[in-house]
Order: structure tokens, then sequence, then C-alpha cells
């Protein structure tokens, strides 16, 4: 039976392609026409993707966007930040919709995409309301109405889930400490010094501590879903894992908001989110999300000192998937008014 819909991938070779790739060869209505890479062109996806042997002759394609867009009703952007952008006009002259991977479009300021990811926006006219941001925890209805939706990253993603229910209620405000332990996938398939194996198999060390790309997004993000004039203090720390994020952020809260209202807002919040699980007999952990596109998240209420109320708020993902790959498939079947839940309902392995 012929399949509904028709989906190009271009930035295929990373990670992120390999996730993205091998959801949609068994997606039930979209059918994977091209792959286009500047890596590996003419030789066969498995190449790159060994795990998808025996599963597909497509072959990774030299071809402009342009070209790999044509004819299709929806394409998938795993390309580079700042690239991405460079290449969004001549996709959007196609026709078809647009998830991007990329942190080019997330962002509304021209001028806070410029200090965080250190060029000048190539499309700064696209940046306030073409793009949806594409949390569909947040933004759902929006999504499905969306031509073009800029994907969250892993890290946002993470942090924002935790704190969603907070900033949802008006009670997130001024300062939120966050340390996000993430592992080496999310630092793309080309090796590094700081992703070399035998420097980071028995080591934990931060980077970018207090000024990495996702603070804004994740500022911005709260701000939309009801948080007031937040500061976020974030310090990422690189973990011996090949993938998973685990976030801890402290957030303040007054002390008439009791630890039950606090605790209930989390479960309500999620209690109809097919991806975000609270779990009521343990914390969040990698080892639960590896592999899937689930999010665990979890809060613990604390003392109130000066009259706030600290509140310990926790969440796992896998890097790749909820943070990366999964996430556009869920914002891709939205937008093409699909079930979100295609191709990602698998729970995964243990441990």
């Amino acid at each position: 039976m012929a399949k509904r819909f028709k989906a190009a991938v271009i930035g295929g070779s990373g990670y992120g392609g390999a996730e993205i790739i091998r959801r949609l060869l068994r997606h039930p209505e979209v059918e994977l026409v091209r792959v286009a890479s500047v890596d590996f062109i003419g030789e066969p996806v498995t190449v790159a993707h060994p795990n998808l042997e025996g599963q597909t002759d497509l072959r990774f394609e030299g071809i402009s966007p342009a070209e790999a867009a044509a004819g299709m009703d929806v394409v998938l952007l795993g390309l580079p930040h700042k690239v991405s952008a460079q290449k969004m006009p001549e996709l959007m002259e196609s026709g078809a919709r647009v998830v991007d991977l990329s942190g080019d479009f997330r962002l509304r300021d021209k001028d806070v995409y410029k200090r965080y990811y250190g060029a000048e926006h190539p499309c700064p006219k696209l940046l306030a309301g073409t793009f949806v941001y594409g949390l569909p925890e947040l933004h759902r209805e929006a999504i499905r109405a969306a031509r073009y939706v800029a994907s969250p990253g892993c890290f946002a993603t993470t942090i924002e889930l935790a704190l969603l229910p907070l900033a949802k209620r008006g009670w997130l405000e001024g300062e939120v400490e966050v340390v996000g332990i993430t592992g080496s996938s999310g630092s793309g398939v080309v090796p590094s010094a700081g992703t070399h194996h035998p420097v980071r198999a028995n080591n934990l060390k931060t980077y970018k501590p207090l000024d990495h790309q996702h603070i804004p997004e994740i500022v911005q993000t709260l701000g939309d879903a009801g948080a007031k004039d937040v500061a976020l203090r974030f310090v990422p720390v690189s973990a011996p894992l090949s993938r998973g994020i685990f976030a801890t952020s402290f957030a303040h809260v007054k002390e008439s908001v009791s630890p039950d209202e606090i605790r209930a807002a989390f479960a309500e919040t999620f209690a109809h989110e097919p991806f975000v699980r609270v779990p009521s007999k343990r914390l969040p952990e990698v080892a639960a999300v590896k592999g899937t596109n689930y999010a665990e998240v979890a809060v613990v209420p604390g003392e109130v000192r000066d009259g706030k109320r600290v509140v310990a708020c926790f969440a796992a993902t896998d890097n790749l998937i909820k943070g990366g790959a999964g996430q556009a498939i869920q914002s891709m079947n939205l937008i093409l008014g699909l079930d979100e839940r295609l191709t990602l309902e698998d729970p995964g392995g243990w441990p």
C-alpha cells in the first residue's frame, strides 16, 4: 500500500540522521524518498549507519536542498548551525514543510543569536513568526498548524520539561540554577579533543559554563509558558556516556506554594503527555529512557528560607531521540496531521 506522504532528509550522515532515517523507514504513513549529504556521496546509507544494513537501498545524494525537497511533503533538516539558515530560503521556495534540527530558528532575537552562536543571522526576517518552536508539550496546536518547525536542542528540551509545570503555574521567577550532564553523541559524529574516548571514558568535566547556547532558548521558552524574569545559571557537564542527558534544576518559588501543590502541578502537567513520564516510585534515570523518545521528570519540594521554597526538578532524556531526532519526528507527525506517536512508542531496553 502506498504511503500518504513523502519525506527527504538533508544532512543525514550524522547520529541524529541515523535516528531519523531508522524511524522513517518503518513509518506507516511517510515514505523516505531521499537522503542528501555532503559526506559519503553515492555510497549506501548503511556505510554511515551499519545498524540499517538490510533495511534500505537508499544512497547518500550530493544534491542541493532545493533538489532534495522537490516533490516532498516534508523535509527534515539535519544541517549544522549557521549552515541551516543559509539553505532555508531555497527550501521554503520548494513548498515542502520543514522541521529544522539546528539552532538557527529557535531564537526570535537576532542579537541574542549573534551573542550565542557567534555570527550574524543570514535570514533575520525569518526569526519572528515564521517558525514554531517544536516542543509539543507546550506548542502542540501551533505545531499542527505550522509549515516550519524549529526543533528544540537536547539540553533545552530536558531542562524545559523539568521546569514547565512551575512556569505554567506562574510560579517560576528569578534565579534558576541548573547542572546538566550529557553523553558524547551530543557533540556529533566528527571526533574532537573533548569527545575522544580515552579522555572521556573515565572523566567528568564542564564546558561552556554559564555561557551555553541553549540558555536563551530555555529562557525564551519558559517565558512563553508563563515564567517571569527568569535568569538561568546553567553549567553543562561532559560525562562518560555515549547518549543521554540528566538535568538537575534548582528553582525558588514563593513559600505560599505548598509541596502538595508543586507535586500536583507536575502530575497534572504531564498526565496526558504521551512521551513524558513522572515515575511514582523512583526518580528519573538515563537508563530508563535511553534509546527512546520518552522523557522522565520528577520534583522534590524543599524547605523555605527567606520567603522562598527551594524546588529540585529532575529530568532525563536520550539526547539523540527526545532531545533530537525523535522529537523532530513527533513534530513531523503533528504538521502532517498524523498521530504524533507514530514510530516513537518503543520502550527501549533495560539496563
